[in-house]
């Protein structure tokens, strides 16, 4: 396996950076407080936003996703155990595909099930966000384009992922990307990744993020070679064993030690969906 170059962060020193919405409308970039106030930051913050004088109180606010990129780049079968439960070889190379931005929902929102699926899994991952412009970047230079660290739960649509023979539809629909709830700079190597089902004591997926087939850095610098990559965007760094299924219903945790946890409910797809 791959070794990272991370330093270990505890949950408790650790900065959060959030993306809010204020009852006015506004959206602003912040930091949470101990107290759950937020420090509004005037841009986001791998665009060198800097504190404000306004903080927001903790009932005065709506945390969103924790950023808004122009693309979501995901990677498959990133972990070899996941691959041997998929049937298949572990790649030789990165394994791409793209979920678009309308994907993105944020944390305690609501996922929909598609009328079009009678199978909807959850996959736990790590997400990357992009702090510079990247092109061409080798891995070393990859690992500064890193800003930060979130969760995410690569939703697909299993059924319809196998009948197409590719893999838009089962990954695209809209709130199929729950990402957040917040950002931070940095993630112990060895920290562990879970998701877990309603109450249940047991998670469904358990992993350590540094059992993944291709680090982080290795995973940028690959991208930037095929597309450039913008401030903000997201990588989703694959999936342990234990996909599953989601029930109308169920609520799904996944937790990352270092970050904190993104939980979410399954709903019937009954309305259009506001992002």
């Amino acid at each position: 396996m791959l070794s990272f170059n991370y330093q270990g962060i505890s949950n408790i020193m650790a900065q959060r950076y959030v993306r809010i919405k204020t009852a006015q409308g506004q959206t602003y970039y912040g930091l949470l407080q101990l107290n759950r106030s937020i420090q509004v930051l005037d841009a986001p913050p791998w665009l060198q936003g800097q504190p404000t004088d306004l903080e927001l109180a903790p009932d005065s606010y709506t945390l969103l996703a924790p950023c808004a990129p122009s693309k979501i780049v995901a990677v498959g079968k990133n972990y070899m155990d996941h691959a041997v439960e998929m049937g298949t070889p572990v790649p030789q190379e990165p394994l791409l595909f793209l979920k678009p931005p309308t994907t993105i929902t944020a944390a305690d929102r609501d996922i929909q099930f598609p009328p079009q699926s009678k199978r909807v899994d959850y996959e736990g991952e790590l997400a990357l966000v992009i702090g510079e412009l990247c092109v061409d970047c080798t891995p070393e230079q990859a690992q500064g384009k890193i800003w930060g660290y979130t969760i995410a739960n690569d939703v697909t649509a299993r059924d319809l992922q196998k009948q197409d023979g590719q893999w838009t539809r089962a990954k695209g629909f809209n709130t199929f990307c729950p990402l957040g709830p917040w950002i931070v700079r940095e993630v112990s190597a060895g920290a562990k990744l879970q998701t877990f089902l309603n109450d249940a004591p047991e998670p469904v997926q358990s992993a350590s993020i540094d059992q993944m087939v291709f680090a982080p850095d290795f995973l940028v610098s690959y991208i930037s070679e095929i597309m450039t990559l913008l401030p903000g965007d997201v990588i989703l760094t694959g999936t342990p064993r234990g996909i599953g299924p989601m029930q109308i219903g169920d609520r799904v945790r996944v937790e990352i030690e270092g970050i904190g946890h993104l939980e979410n409910t399954v709903v019937p797809r009954s309305a259009p969906v506001i992002l």
